[in-house]
């Protein structure tokens, strides 16, 4: 039922199960679960240890990766015998449209796209920024992440960097340069970049292709330029290559329902959905007794929650 295979049993070639992906995450096992009726669902999954106990848990790759479906999705959670995994709970992020891997998935923060099958009017001030920023010289451009110049992918892991130290995000978002290597090495990735009338990268994103979608996956906006907000020219970028391809373009959402980033990312937007996850306690007197003390049971798993 889990299989230690780094995720190979669930490798497809969508972007957030590709082996590129799988490989930066450092996935350790597919969760494989098979109906009556030779139907098989294979959950990516990074299997760890809970410190200071002799315990494990598990957690979907970061991103959108549900699972890969043969068959089987939908599956009612309690119709599986979870203790055969050895492991306290899962965590499952879903894909963002599509068949599910479980029923009853709980409903998250709301997620905004570009289709390119409606009419697309970015907010007017969107608009006018951008309009100011080709003025003064700013270009943008875009391509395939694998035949990015390196001096581009370092410029978009300078802005990326940048950014997460300016909002103060986990150590968690800090990735690696091998992390970086499989990210561009991709052939499912594109590299946005939008250059300052000096040469340098102002701002830049990534997007991946995965499950019917182009995902704004990654982006930043170097400290230099943050009052230009180059980063709509990046979003205007974006919105002409899902065009392009004909493919609906997420943007994501905010950190907070109703945050600054919220409202940026609708002002570009035609469209919105919810994002899913699903979680599940495949043992409750373990999970219990790990959770004991700790007060904010909106997280999952709640033994895990951030210490105030």
């Amino acid at each position: 039922m889990l299989v230690p295979d780094a995720g190979a049993s669930a490798f497809s070639e969508e972007y957030f199960r590709s082996a590129h992906h799988l490989r930066a995450e450092q996935v350790t096992h597919t969760l494989r679960i098979q109906d009556d009726t030779g139907g098989v669902l294979r959950v990516p999954l990074i299997v760890r240890p809970i410190e200071g106990t002799p315990y494990r848990d598990a957690i979907s790759p970061y991103g959108f990766p549900g699972g890969s479906v043969d068959g089987l999705c939908d599956v009612p959670k309690h119709a599986v015998d979870w203790r055969a995994t050895e492991l306290v709970s899962i965590f499952v992020r879903d894909r963002v449209e599509g068949p599910r891997c479980f029923a009853e998935a709980t409903a998250r923060n709301e997620v905004f796209f570009v289709d390119p099958r409606l009419p697309i009017a970015p907010r007017e001030t969107h608009c006018r920024h951008m309009r100011r920023n080709a003025r003064l010289g700013f270009v943008s451009t875009v391509g395939a992440s694998c035949d990015a110049p390196r001096e581009e992918r370092e410029g978009f892991q300078s802005v990326y960097r940048q950014t997460m130290v300016r909002d103060g995000a986990s150590h968690r978002y800090f990735f690696t340069e091998a992390y970086f290597e499989e990210l561009f090495a991709s052939p499912g990735t594109w590299l946005a970049t939008t250059r300052a009338p000096d040469g340098q990268v102002a701002s830049a994103s990534v997007i991946v292709r995965s499950d019917g979608l182009l995902h704004y996956y990654l982006g930043g906006t170097a400290d230099a330029h943050l009052a230009r907000s180059p980063a709509k020219n990046v979003f205007e970028t974006m919105i002409e290559l899902c065009k392009r391809l004909g493919l609906p373009l997420h943007l994501g959402g905010g950190l907070q329902p109703g945050d600054g980033l919220e409202d940026f990312k609708r002002g570009f937007a035609n469209a919105s959905t919810r994002l899913h996850t699903h979680e599940v306690i495949c043992e409750p007197a373990v999970y219990a007794r790990l959770s004991e003390g700790c007060t904010d049971r909106d997280f999952f798993p709640t033994y895990r929650a951030p210490k105030s």
